[in-house]
């Protein structure tokens, strides 16, 4: 008896070595990687560097390497080799890899070439998101209201609902990348939320997708916080954006006590400032929806609260990396709420409507000039 509890404990001793060494390994070709880009910037530069100083939505003041998604999808291929090579028991990220390809390609096109319009991003997207549906098995099949259920339950219109919502918030990634680290901790941070999640449900395969990309997000993060020594880049942000809306569905379709409101909370920042601006440019200003603007929620903050103060405290940080912080705060009062409400289709509800007033008051706050004090003395 004694000998077989022993055998047992080797036996799970040995596999979460196993996953250790390849979440360490995917981390170090994605930190060696970001490292390499940065080292012989001066060979690509040129190509890969945003030069973009007068965009609106543009706050950094010399030429960096917009490519940090390489780096990203490298550390993914590390891992996925390093699996293969260890004979590992869950299931291979092969699948989700290839299926957020499409979507890394062509960002990493626009990185690039800077040439690649909106409509054909999002329609590239949209192919790497019905890939995740006929491959994956990611479809939002209910949402827990009636009425909308019925429509649901026609298999056309939940493959396309499902396409979109998957296209919207991996492009709401791309969105809310306008600073120092911040949609690369924000992903940290999400991914972190649904690797617990699929802990409590002991989901080994979604754990361990959760923490393969946050591994290799974390590599690229630590030379981009607070330096901004390489960008997320459209390629990165789409890769992280693409990969977790697909987790957050596939937690939901494999677990159905899980509501399906716990994917819409637990991105509560990024798709909350997606409909917003959505809402901002086409109804309020009667704008392309897909045209930059400088007036985004980090925006405003960097400009109405923390660039107007002069940096008083935390004079390590420059003003780009002061900002981060407090969005990072902002999308951990969704991120948290969604973990303790994850089968309270109400709680969710509830919770990201009291989100959603937040984010509207604090920008309205923005706009007037009206920010909080406490804010100016960063």
């Amino acid at each position: 008896m004694r000998r077989r509890k022993r055998y047992i404990i080797i036996r799970i001793l040995i596999k979460r070595s196993k996953l250790m060494l390849n979440l360490f390994i995917a981390f170090s070709a994605s930190l060696i990687a970001t490292l390499l880009i940065i080292r012989f910037e001066y060979l690509h530069g040129h190509i890969t560097g945003d030069h973009d100083f007068i965009a609106p939505q543009k706050f950094h003041k010399k030429a960096v390497p917009r490519v940090g998604g390489i780096s990203i999808f490298l550390g993914l291929i590390a891992g996925l080799i390093t699996h293969k090579l260890l004979n590992q028991q869950f299931n291979s990220p092969v699948a989700i890899i290839l299926c957020a390809t499409p979507a890394f390609l062509i960002g990493l096109s626009e990185d690039i070439t800077k040439k690649v319009g909106v409509k054909i991003r999002l329609f590239i997207i949209g192919i790497s998101a019905f890939l995740s549906i006929f491959f994956l098995d990611a479809t939002i099949a209910t949402v827990d209201l009636p009425v909308i259920d019925v429509a649901l339950s026609i298999p056309f219109i939940s493959i396309i609902f499902t396409a979109f919502a998957i296209t919207g918030l991996t492009n709401a990634y791309n969105i809310i990348d306008g600073f120092n680290g911040l949609a690369s901790m924000v992903g940290i941070l999400t991914l972190g939320a649904l690797a617990y999640t699929s802990f409590i449900y002991s989901d080994v395969h979604l754990v361990y997708l959760s923490l393969l990309m946050l591994v290799t997000i974390l590599g690229f993060f630590i030379w981009n916080y607070p330096k901004g020594l390489i960008f997320l880049g459209d390629g990165g942000a789409y890769l992280i954006g693409f990969w977790i809306a697909t987790i957050s569905i596939l937690l939901v379709v494999r677990h159905q006590t899980i509501t399906p409101w716990f994917g819409l909370l637990v991105n509560g920042y990024p798709i909350m400032e997606t409909i917003f601006t959505i809402y901002r440019r086409k109804i309020r200003q009667n704008k392309n929806p897909g045209e930059a603007d400088g007036i985004h929620f980090h925006s405003l903050l960097y400009r109405r609260a923390i660039i107007s103060n002069g940096g008083k405290t935390f004079r390590l940080l420059n003003n780009n990396s002061k900002t981060s912080p407090l969005l990072w705060i902002l999308s951990c009062s969704s991120i948290v709420p969604a973990i303790f409400f994850r089968e309270s289709t109400l709680g969710s509800i509830f919770t990201f409507l009291i989100f959603s007033l937040l984010y509207i008051r604090i920008y309205q706050k923005f706009v007037k000039f009206q920010s909080p004090a406490w804010l100016k003395k960063l």
